[in-house]
Protein backbone atom coordinates (compact mmCIF):
# COMPACT_ATOMS: atom_id res chain seq x y z
CA UNK A 1 0.00 0.00 0.00
CA UNK A 2 1.02 3.79 -1.17
CA UNK A 3 0.77 6.55 0.79
CA UNK A 4 1.21 9.78 0.20
CA UNK A 5 4.10 11.74 1.20
CA UNK A 6 4.00 15.20 2.99
CA UNK A 7 7.55 15.84 0.72
CA UNK A 8 6.24 15.45 -2.60
CA UNK A 9 5.04 18.55 -3.21
CA UNK A 10 8.41 20.20 -2.25
CA UNK A 11 10.52 17.85 -4.38
CA UNK A 12 8.30 18.31 -7.59
CA UNK A 13 8.68 22.40 -6.94
CA UNK A 14 12.40 21.53 -6.76
CA UNK A 15 12.49 19.78 -9.75
CA UNK A 16 11.33 22.19 -11.90
CA UNK A 17 13.94 24.36 -10.34
CA UNK A 18 17.04 22.23 -10.28
CA UNK A 19 18.75 19.74 -13.19
CA UNK A 20 19.23 17.43 -10.53
CA UNK A 21 17.66 16.51 -7.01
CA UNK A 22 19.42 14.33 -4.46
CA UNK A 23 16.58 12.44 -2.07
CA UNK A 24 18.28 11.10 1.10
CA UNK A 25 17.48 9.36 4.41
CA UNK A 26 17.71 5.87 6.30
CA UNK A 27 17.78 2.51 4.20
CA UNK A 28 14.05 1.13 3.13
CA UNK A 29 12.33 4.82 4.52
CA UNK A 30 10.67 4.67 1.13
CA UNK A 31 12.95 7.07 -1.28
CA UNK A 32 12.34 5.21 -4.69
CA UNK A 33 9.04 4.31 -3.52
CA UNK A 34 8.46 8.35 -3.41
CA UNK A 35 9.74 8.56 -6.86
CA UNK A 36 8.66 6.07 -8.81
CA UNK A 37 5.13 7.13 -7.59
CA UNK A 38 6.08 10.65 -9.22
CA UNK A 39 7.43 9.41 -11.97
CA UNK A 40 4.46 7.52 -12.88
CA UNK A 41 3.14 9.35 -15.36
CA UNK A 42 6.02 9.94 -16.89
CA UNK A 43 8.77 8.12 -18.89
CA UNK A 44 11.21 8.53 -16.74
CA UNK A 45 13.97 5.35 -16.37
CA UNK A 46 14.80 3.74 -13.05
CA UNK A 47 17.61 2.17 -12.33
CA UNK A 48 19.23 0.43 -9.03
CA UNK A 49 22.56 0.14 -7.98
CA UNK A 50 21.90 -1.84 -5.63
CA UNK A 51 21.46 -4.22 -8.92
CA UNK A 52 25.49 -5.18 -8.82
CA UNK A 53 25.58 -5.41 -12.66
CA UNK A 54 24.21 -1.69 -12.92
CA UNK A 55 26.76 -0.90 -9.98
CA UNK A 56 30.02 -2.47 -11.78
CA UNK A 57 28.78 -0.48 -15.34
CA UNK A 58 28.41 2.67 -13.22
CA UNK A 59 31.42 2.43 -11.61
CA UNK A 60 33.94 0.97 -14.68
CA UNK A 61 32.27 2.86 -17.18
CA UNK A 62 30.27 5.94 -16.33
CA UNK A 63 29.65 7.43 -19.82
CA UNK A 64 28.09 3.93 -21.26
CA UNK A 65 26.21 3.60 -18.02
CA UNK A 66 24.47 6.86 -18.72
CA UNK A 67 24.45 6.34 -22.39
CA UNK A 68 22.32 3.36 -21.80
CA UNK A 69 20.65 5.06 -18.37
CA UNK A 70 19.84 8.33 -20.31
CA UNK A 71 17.60 11.27 -18.64
CA UNK A 72 15.20 11.66 -17.51
CA UNK A 73 16.01 9.23 -14.92
CA UNK A 74 16.08 7.81 -11.30
CA UNK A 75 19.32 6.13 -10.20
CA UNK A 76 18.71 4.70 -6.78
CA UNK A 77 21.59 4.47 -4.20
CA UNK A 78 23.98 6.39 -6.04
CA UNK A 79 26.54 6.27 -3.22
CA UNK A 80 27.48 3.60 -4.47
CA UNK A 81 29.20 4.90 -8.04
CA UNK A 82 30.42 8.68 -7.13
CA UNK A 83 32.55 7.87 -10.34
CA UNK A 84 28.82 9.04 -12.09
CA UNK A 85 29.08 12.44 -10.33
CA UNK A 86 31.92 14.00 -13.29
CA UNK A 87 29.39 12.76 -16.46
CA UNK A 88 26.26 13.51 -14.41
CA UNK A 89 27.79 17.49 -14.00
CA UNK A 90 28.77 17.23 -18.06
CA UNK A 91 25.07 16.35 -19.15
CA UNK A 92 23.61 19.45 -16.87
CA UNK A 93 26.28 22.04 -17.91
CA UNK A 94 25.68 20.72 -21.20
CA UNK A 95 21.84 20.79 -20.97
CA UNK A 96 20.69 23.68 -18.36
CA UNK A 97 17.17 23.57 -19.96
CA UNK A 98 16.56 20.31 -19.16
CA UNK A 99 15.45 20.66 -15.10
CA UNK A 100 14.73 17.70 -12.94
CA UNK A 101 16.45 15.55 -15.21
CA UNK A 102 18.51 13.77 -12.72
CA UNK A 103 16.28 11.99 -9.73
CA UNK A 104 18.67 10.59 -7.10
CA UNK A 105 18.77 8.79 -4.07
CA UNK A 106 21.18 7.86 -1.25
CA UNK A 107 21.36 6.40 1.75
CA UNK A 108 24.43 8.22 2.64
CA UNK A 109 24.62 12.15 2.20
CA UNK A 110 27.18 12.69 4.20
CA UNK A 111 29.86 10.38 2.13
CA UNK A 112 28.33 12.15 -0.72
CA UNK A 113 28.62 15.73 0.34
CA UNK A 114 32.18 15.92 -0.96
CA UNK A 115 31.64 14.44 -4.78
CA UNK A 116 28.55 16.90 -4.57
CA UNK A 117 30.35 20.06 -3.42
CA UNK A 118 32.95 19.32 -6.09
CA UNK A 119 30.97 18.28 -9.43
CA UNK A 120 26.90 19.41 -9.04
CA UNK A 121 27.58 22.53 -6.65
CA UNK A 122 24.57 25.47 -8.01
CA UNK A 123 23.65 22.63 -9.99
CA UNK A 124 21.83 19.94 -7.27
CA UNK A 125 19.00 20.49 -4.96
CA UNK A 126 19.22 18.23 -1.95
CA UNK A 127 16.05 16.81 0.28
CA UNK A 128 16.02 14.31 3.23
CA UNK A 129 13.24 12.57 3.96
CA UNK A 130 12.62 10.23 7.92
CA UNK A 131 9.62 7.64 8.24
CA UNK A 132 6.40 8.24 7.92
CA UNK A 133 4.98 10.95 10.24
CA UNK A 134 1.44 10.77 12.01
CA UNK A 135 -0.11 12.59 9.46
CA UNK A 136 0.86 10.69 6.41
CA UNK A 137 0.28 7.04 8.47
CA UNK A 138 -3.32 8.48 9.11
CA UNK A 139 -4.57 10.01 5.77
CA UNK A 140 -4.73 13.23 7.92
CA UNK A 141 -4.59 16.23 5.26
CA UNK A 142 -1.03 17.24 5.38
CA UNK A 143 0.21 21.06 6.88
CA UNK A 144 2.09 22.95 4.57
CA UNK A 145 2.90 25.05 7.76
CA UNK A 146 6.01 23.81 9.27
CA UNK A 147 4.45 22.84 13.19
CA UNK A 148 4.57 26.24 15.59
CA UNK A 149 2.87 26.48 18.87
CA UNK A 150 -0.92 27.67 17.91
CA UNK A 151 -4.52 28.91 19.56
CA UNK A 152 -5.82 26.96 16.67
CA UNK A 153 -8.32 24.88 17.82
CA UNK A 154 -9.43 22.80 14.53
CA UNK A 155 -8.89 19.37 14.57
CA UNK A 156 -10.36 16.64 12.24
CA UNK A 157 -12.88 15.42 14.57
CA UNK A 158 -11.15 12.00 15.29
CA UNK A 159 -10.60 11.11 19.04
CA UNK A 160 -7.43 9.55 19.90
CA UNK A 161 -6.40 7.80 23.15
CA UNK A 162 -2.93 6.79 24.55
CA UNK A 163 -3.15 3.49 23.08
CA UNK A 164 -3.22 4.91 19.38
CA UNK A 165 -0.57 7.17 20.19
CA UNK A 166 1.72 4.19 21.50
CA UNK A 167 0.38 2.19 18.75
CA UNK A 168 1.99 4.22 16.18
CA UNK A 169 4.77 4.83 18.29
CA UNK A 170 5.30 1.07 18.59
CA UNK A 171 4.95 0.49 14.66
CA UNK A 172 7.33 3.40 13.89
CA UNK A 173 7.44 5.02 10.61
CA UNK A 174 9.59 2.45 7.94
CA UNK A 175 7.05 2.01 5.77
CA UNK A 176 7.12 -1.62 5.45
CA UNK A 177 6.96 -2.44 9.29
CA UNK A 178 4.46 0.60 9.93
CA UNK A 179 1.98 -1.02 7.03
CA UNK A 180 2.67 -5.06 6.71
CA UNK A 181 -0.27 -6.63 8.69
CA UNK A 182 0.95 -9.23 10.65
CA UNK A 183 4.60 -8.69 10.18
CA UNK A 184 7.18 -10.91 11.59
CA UNK A 185 8.85 -8.27 13.54
CA UNK A 186 11.91 -10.38 14.60
CA UNK A 187 12.94 -11.21 10.95
CA UNK A 188 11.95 -7.70 9.61
CA UNK A 189 13.95 -5.85 11.84
CA UNK A 190 16.53 -8.44 11.92
CA UNK A 191 17.29 -8.05 8.37
CA UNK A 192 16.93 -4.79 8.68
CA UNK A 193 19.98 -4.34 11.32
CA UNK A 194 22.10 -6.87 9.12
CA UNK A 195 21.54 -4.93 5.74
CA UNK A 196 22.37 -2.07 7.35
CA UNK A 197 25.61 -2.95 8.88
CA UNK A 198 26.87 -5.31 6.63
CA UNK A 199 25.97 -2.57 3.03
CA UNK A 200 26.22 0.77 5.54
CA UNK A 201 27.91 0.68 8.15
CA UNK A 202 30.96 -1.69 6.99
CA UNK A 203 30.95 -0.66 3.38
CA UNK A 204 31.09 3.12 3.92
CA UNK A 205 32.93 3.22 7.56
CA UNK A 206 35.73 0.31 7.40
CA UNK A 207 33.84 -0.73 10.75
CA UNK A 208 35.48 -4.34 11.72
CA UNK A 209 33.66 -5.49 14.48
CA UNK A 210 30.11 -5.77 13.74
CA UNK A 211 28.88 -7.04 16.71
CA UNK A 212 29.47 -4.34 19.11
CA UNK A 213 28.31 -2.11 16.85
CA UNK A 214 24.89 -4.26 17.00
CA UNK A 215 25.46 -4.17 21.03
CA UNK A 216 26.44 -0.21 20.83
CA UNK A 217 22.79 0.26 18.26
CA UNK A 218 21.15 -1.38 21.49
CA UNK A 219 22.51 0.79 23.93
CA UNK A 220 21.65 3.65 21.98
CA UNK A 221 18.49 2.56 21.54
CA UNK A 222 17.96 2.29 25.25
CA UNK A 223 19.20 5.48 26.40
CA UNK A 224 16.78 7.83 23.97
CA UNK A 225 15.81 11.01 24.64
CA UNK A 226 18.65 11.19 27.55
CA UNK A 227 21.50 13.09 27.51
CA UNK A 228 24.22 12.11 25.46
CA UNK A 229 26.98 10.34 27.80
CA UNK A 230 30.02 9.18 25.50
CA UNK A 231 31.72 7.47 28.76
CA UNK A 232 28.86 5.56 29.68
CA UNK A 233 27.88 4.17 26.08
CA UNK A 234 31.82 2.98 26.19
CA UNK A 235 31.84 1.64 28.95
CA UNK A 236 29.06 -0.20 28.64
CA UNK A 237 30.14 -1.74 25.18
CA UNK A 238 33.74 -2.45 26.41
CA UNK A 239 34.91 0.19 23.41
CA UNK A 240 36.89 3.77 24.08
CA UNK A 241 35.47 7.00 24.34
CA UNK A 242 37.03 7.92 20.70
CA UNK A 243 35.36 4.94 19.18
CA UNK A 244 31.83 5.52 20.77
CA UNK A 245 32.03 8.97 19.54
CA UNK A 246 32.98 7.59 16.40
CA UNK A 247 30.45 5.31 16.03
CA UNK A 248 27.93 8.10 17.46
CA UNK A 249 28.59 10.59 14.30
CA UNK A 250 28.31 7.11 11.87
CA UNK A 251 24.65 6.42 13.66
CA UNK A 252 23.97 10.38 13.12
CA UNK A 253 24.96 10.99 9.57
CA UNK A 254 22.80 7.46 8.39
CA UNK A 255 19.58 9.45 9.98
CA UNK A 256 19.14 6.59 12.74
CA UNK A 257 19.90 9.00 15.38
CA UNK A 258 18.86 13.26 15.94
CA UNK A 259 20.94 14.81 18.40
CA UNK A 260 19.15 17.78 19.45
CA UNK A 261 21.85 20.41 20.89
CA UNK A 262 21.19 23.13 23.80
CA UNK A 263 20.17 26.57 22.87
CA UNK A 264 22.80 29.47 23.95
CA UNK A 265 22.71 32.27 22.10
CA UNK A 266 26.31 32.04 21.73
CA UNK A 267 25.99 29.86 18.52
CA UNK A 268 29.48 28.18 19.56
CA UNK A 269 28.43 26.81 23.20
CA UNK A 270 25.33 25.21 21.24
CA UNK A 271 27.49 22.48 19.82
CA UNK A 272 30.27 22.33 22.98
CA UNK A 273 27.29 21.87 25.58
CA UNK A 274 26.10 18.35 25.95
CA UNK A 275 22.85 17.40 23.97
CA UNK A 276 20.32 15.07 24.14
CA UNK A 277 20.26 11.75 21.69
CA UNK A 278 17.42 10.40 20.11
CA UNK A 279 16.60 7.54 18.18
CA UNK A 280 14.69 8.76 15.05
CA UNK A 281 12.76 5.69 14.19
CA UNK A 282 10.34 4.76 17.04
CA UNK A 283 9.35 1.24 15.64
CA UNK A 284 13.17 -0.11 15.55
CA UNK A 285 14.15 1.45 19.29
CA UNK A 286 11.25 -0.13 20.25
CA UNK A 287 12.37 -3.66 18.72
CA UNK A 288 15.91 -2.96 20.22
CA UNK A 289 14.92 -2.70 23.24
CA UNK A 290 13.13 -5.61 23.21
CA UNK A 291 9.43 -3.98 23.97
CA UNK A 292 7.26 -6.78 21.99
CA UNK A 293 3.82 -4.56 21.94
CA UNK A 294 2.26 -1.60 22.50
CA UNK A 295 0.77 -2.10 25.98
CA UNK A 296 4.13 -2.97 27.35
CA UNK A 297 6.19 -0.12 25.75
CA UNK A 298 3.31 2.43 27.24
CA UNK A 299 3.20 1.05 30.61
CA UNK A 300 7.30 0.32 30.54
CA UNK A 301 10.27 2.33 32.05
CA UNK A 302 10.90 4.57 29.11
CA UNK A 303 7.38 5.12 28.42
CA UNK A 304 7.95 9.12 28.91
CA UNK A 305 11.73 8.95 27.19
CA UNK A 306 9.69 7.37 24.12
CA UNK A 307 7.05 9.65 23.81
CA UNK A 308 9.31 12.83 24.09
CA UNK A 309 11.35 10.89 21.18
CA UNK A 310 8.19 10.20 18.94
CA UNK A 311 7.33 14.00 19.75
CA UNK A 312 10.69 15.14 18.59
CA UNK A 313 10.71 13.06 15.83
CA UNK A 314 7.27 14.12 14.56
CA UNK A 315 8.55 18.09 15.07
CA UNK A 316 11.31 17.17 12.56
CA UNK A 317 9.10 15.53 9.94
CA UNK A 318 6.60 18.52 9.71
CA UNK A 319 9.87 20.35 8.96
CA UNK A 320 12.06 18.33 6.57
CA UNK A 321 9.00 16.94 5.07
CA UNK A 322 8.29 20.69 3.62
CA UNK A 323 11.46 20.84 2.74
CA UNK A 324 12.68 23.25 5.71
CA UNK A 325 15.62 22.76 8.21
CA UNK A 326 14.17 23.84 11.33
CA UNK A 327 16.01 25.86 14.24
CA UNK A 328 14.99 23.64 16.95
CA UNK A 329 16.84 23.20 20.41
CA UNK A 330 16.21 21.78 24.21
CA UNK A 331 17.02 24.04 26.64
CA UNK A 332 18.99 23.62 29.98
CA UNK A 333 20.81 25.91 32.44
CA UNK A 334 23.32 26.00 35.22
CA UNK A 335 20.64 25.19 37.35
CA UNK A 336 19.56 22.27 35.29
CA UNK A 337 16.34 24.22 34.67
CA UNK A 338 15.18 22.02 31.55
CA UNK A 339 12.59 22.88 28.65
CA UNK A 340 11.94 19.73 26.00
CA UNK A 341 12.35 21.32 22.96
CA UNK A 342 12.71 25.06 21.77
CA UNK A 343 11.61 26.33 18.31
CA UNK A 344 13.60 29.59 16.93
CA UNK A 345 12.23 31.03 14.35
CA UNK A 346 12.52 35.15 13.05
CA UNK A 347 14.04 35.67 16.34
CA UNK A 348 11.48 34.33 18.35
CA UNK A 349 11.81 32.13 21.06
CA UNK A 350 8.58 28.82 20.98
CA UNK A 351 9.50 26.76 24.68
CA UNK A 352 7.88 23.64 24.47
CA UNK A 353 6.96 20.53 27.20
CA UNK A 354 6.43 16.83 26.62
CA UNK A 355 4.05 15.46 29.15
CA UNK A 356 2.31 11.70 29.25
CA UNK A 357 -0.54 13.11 30.28
CA UNK A 358 -4.23 13.76 29.51
CA UNK A 359 -4.59 16.34 32.15
CA UNK A 360 -1.93 18.94 32.12
CA UNK A 361 -1.55 21.89 33.75
CA UNK A 362 0.36 25.50 33.58
CA UNK A 363 2.77 24.52 36.36
CA UNK A 364 4.10 21.96 33.50
CA UNK A 365 5.29 25.08 31.65
CA UNK A 366 6.92 26.67 34.80
CA UNK A 367 10.58 26.66 32.94
CA UNK A 368 9.71 28.34 30.39
CA UNK A 369 10.17 31.91 31.89
CA UNK A 370 13.57 30.93 32.05
CA UNK A 371 14.27 31.62 28.26
CA UNK A 372 13.49 35.54 29.80
CA UNK A 373 17.25 35.53 30.79
CA UNK A 374 18.43 35.07 27.20
CA UNK A 375 17.06 38.90 26.08
CA UNK A 376 15.02 37.41 23.33
CA UNK A 377 11.58 37.48 22.42
CA UNK A 378 9.17 34.39 23.85
CA UNK A 379 6.13 33.37 21.76
CA UNK A 380 3.55 31.33 22.71
CA UNK A 381 4.50 28.16 24.77
CA UNK A 382 2.92 24.64 24.30
CA UNK A 383 2.95 21.92 26.49
CA UNK A 384 2.23 18.82 24.17
CA UNK A 385 0.16 15.88 25.88
CA UNK A 386 -2.57 13.56 25.62
CA UNK A 387 -5.23 15.80 26.05
CA UNK A 388 -8.08 15.18 23.19
CA UNK A 389 -8.27 18.58 22.16
CA UNK A 390 -6.32 22.17 22.09
CA UNK A 391 -6.77 24.41 25.44
CA UNK A 392 -5.15 27.45 26.74
CA UNK A 393 -3.59 27.18 29.64
CA UNK A 394 -3.14 31.19 29.84
CA UNK A 395 -2.11 33.58 27.61
CA UNK A 396 1.11 32.27 26.69
CA UNK A 397 0.43 28.65 26.98
CA UNK A 398 -1.84 26.49 24.80
CA UNK A 399 -1.90 22.90 25.81
CA UNK A 400 -1.76 20.20 22.12
CA UNK A 401 -2.69 17.49 21.79
CA UNK A 402 0.43 15.40 20.44
CA UNK A 403 -1.50 13.70 17.26
CA UNK A 404 -2.03 17.65 15.79
CA UNK A 405 1.64 18.37 15.48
Amino acid sequence: MYLERTLKASLEKGSESFRVILLSGQRQVGKSTLLKNMAKETERKYVSLDNMKFRKLAQEDPELFLQQNAPPVIIDEIQYAPELFPYIKIYADENPQHKGAFWLTGSQKYKLMKNIQESLAGRIGIWDLLGLSYREKTKVPFSSIPFLPSMDTSNDGKKRTIQDVYKHIWEGGLPEAALTKNLDREKYYSSYIQSYIERDVKDFYNISKPIQFFDFLSVVAAQTGQLLNYSSLARDIGIDVKTAQSWMGVLERSGLVYLLHTYSPNITKRIIKTPKMYFLDTGLCAYLTKWLTPETLMNGAMAGEILETYVVGEILKSYIHNGKEPAMYMYRDADQKEIDIVIEQNGILYPIEVKKSANPKLSDSSNFKELEKLKKKVGLGAVLCLQPERIPLSREVVSIPIWDI
